[in-house]
C-alpha cells in the first residue's frame, strides 16, 4: 500500500480542521496557509471529503469547513479509503474482494490477504482524536521497538 499525496493531504486537512475549528468553520485559506499547501489542490481534496460525508461546508464571510462528527468518531482507514479508493497492498485484492483469476491456486494470496487485514486493523484502530492528542503509544504500539525518538 502506498498512500498518495491526495491521501496524505486529506489527513492533513482533517487534522487541521479538527485542531482549529473549536466548533466554528475553518476557511480553506487558513488551512492552506497553516499547512503550506496549494488552495487549488486542497479544493479538490475537500470536495471528496464533503461528498464522502466527512466534512460540511458553509459559504460566506464566516464560512469554511467543519467535521460532521467528533474526531474520536473518524478512523484513519475510512479517511484513506475515501481518498485512495482502496488500501489494498496488491492489485489483485481490492475492497470488493479478490479479483484475480488465479486466486484458487495462488500460493501467496493468503500472505497479501493477511497483510491487508493487518493494515485495515491498524488504520481502523487509530482515530483522528488519537492523532490530535499525539497518542504516539497507540500509533506506534508494539510495531516499532526502535522508534523511541519519535
Amino acid at each position: 500500500m502506498m498512500v498518495s499525496t491526495k491521501g496524505r493531504y486529506a489527513m492533513t486537512v482533517m487534522v487541521d480542521i479538527a485542531k482549529n475549528s473549536n466548533g466554528k468553520y475553518v476557511s480553506l485559506a487558513d488551512i492552506a496557509r497553516r499547512e503550506n499547501l496549494s488552495n487549488k489542490y486542497l479544493e479538490s481534496i475537500i470536495s471528496i471529503l464533503i461528498k464522502g460525508g466527512m466534512l460540511k461546508s458553509l459559504r460566506g464571510k464566516n464560512g469554511g469547513y467543519k467535521l460532521t462528527r467528533e474526531p474520536k468518531d473518524y478512523n484513519i482507514s475510512e479517511i484513506l479509503r475515501l481518498t485512495e479508493g482502496t488500501l489494498a497492498s496488491v492489485n489483485c485484492i481490492m475492497q470488493e474482494g479478490v479479483t484475480c483469476d488465479k486466486a484458487a491456486t495462488c500460493s501467496t494470496l493468503p500472505l497479501w490477504t493477511g497483510l491487508d487485514m493487518v493494515i485495515e486493523s491498524y488504520l481502523g484502530s487509530i482515530t483522528l482524536k488519537d492523532i490530535i492528542d499525539g497518542n504516539r503509544k497507540k500509533m506506534l504500539g508494539d510495531y516499532c521497538n526502535k522508534c523511541s525518538a519519535l
